[in-house]
């Protein structure tokens, strides 16, 4: 190769593995934190609203957060509306309607709509059919961020080192050939 193709082609694998890497890393952190520390909860699998969610691997998940002292913005009969929170809660929360708490009505639950994060496989497993219960655990400051508890995680690792080892052969083909074309 000429030496501008072999720059321009090293600098774009460093980058694309950099950024693969990166990540891959702060995902796998993200998840691991949020199953060490989250908030546990019981989701229920919900039906996807339009065909193209459907064919999503990663289901969407309904499940209550506490949310004191939030008032809830959005309405029950348009579906899914947005929460704006003045509490601890921030962000855009995905909601079907406010719910009143064990305590009643005193105490408010907002029922959140998300997928969990992490590798999901080509089909959505027959265990996570709508209706299916599983365990979760989200992010009390951000409750979209979900992720299934470890006793309900499909093998992920696979998909984990798929990318890591993509990430990271990028990375070295891209030091390789700018290596080559500095000397």
């Amino acid at each position: 190769m000429e030496t501008p193709t072999t720059l321009v082609g090293g600098a774009v694998l460093t980058v694309f593995g950099s950024a693969l890497l990166l990540w891959c890393a702060v995902e796998l952190r993200l998840r691991h934190h949020l199953r060490r520390r989250g908030v546990p909860a019981t989701a229920q699998v919900v039906a996807d609203p339009d065909q193209a969610g459907a064919m999503d691997s990663s289901p969407l998940l309904s499940y209550p957060v506490e949310a004191p002292g939030v008032r809830t913005v959005g309405t029950a009969d348009t579906g899914v509306g947005s929460g704006v929170g003045a509490g601890p809660v921030h962000g855009v929360v995905h909601e079907l309607h406010p719910a009143a708490g064990p305590d009643g009505p005193g105490e408010s639950y907002r029922l959140v709509l998300a997928r969990p994060r992490g590798g999901t496989p080509l089909r959505r497993p027959v265990r996570l059919a709508p209706g299916a219960a599983v365990q979760v655990a989200y992010d009390p400051r951000r409750p979209e961020r979900v992720v299934l508890a470890a006793h309900e995680e499909l093998p992920s690792l696979p998909a984990d080192l798929f990318w890591a080892l993509l990430a990271t052969s990028a990375l070295a083909g891209g030091l390789t050939l700018l290596a080559v074309a500095l000397r």
